[in-house]
């Protein structure tokens, strides 16, 4: 597995790492160590240390971008990918066929928390409406 450089905002993501399994059945990253599990071109793939759903897991650019709206025109094929990344993992999960949810959170009424763009992948459950 290649040897990556985290944004400073993915730092802490990637610590999480320790002992979860990777989405995509990669071993996970050993502490010290900058690999990290699901490495695809432009972004990070994992399981979410506090997950909401029987599947749950993280897409995130390797790009520093803060929130969503504050994107640039020039992130529109990234952002792109990224979904494309989670259709692809999500299937390797299992929960394509059956559906799943995708979310972003934005900005302090949109819940976000950990301002770095990520995309939020629940599955393996029914989701219910309106998500609150």
């Amino acid at each position: 597995m290649k040897t990556i450089s985290l944004p400073p905002g993915l730092v802490s993501a990637h610590r999480a790492l320790v002992g979860i399994p990777s989405v995509l059945g990669v071993s996970p990253a050993r502490r010290g160590h900058s690999r990290t599990p699901g490495n695809f071109y432009g972004c990070l793939a994992f399981r979410d240390i506090n997950p909401q759903a029987p599947v749950h897991f993280l897409v995130i650019p390797k790009k520093p971008i803060p929130q969503l709206s504050k994107a640039e025109d020039g992130d529109e094929q990234l952002l792109g990918h990224l979904m494309v990344v989670a259709r692809k993992c999500a299937k390797q999960q299992g929960i394509a066929d059956s559906g799943f949810r995708m979310v972003v959170n934005d900005g302090r009424h949109g819940a976000q928390s950990v301002y770095h763009v990520h995309l939020h992948i629940f599955g393996g459950r029914k989701m219910s409406w309106p998500p609150g």
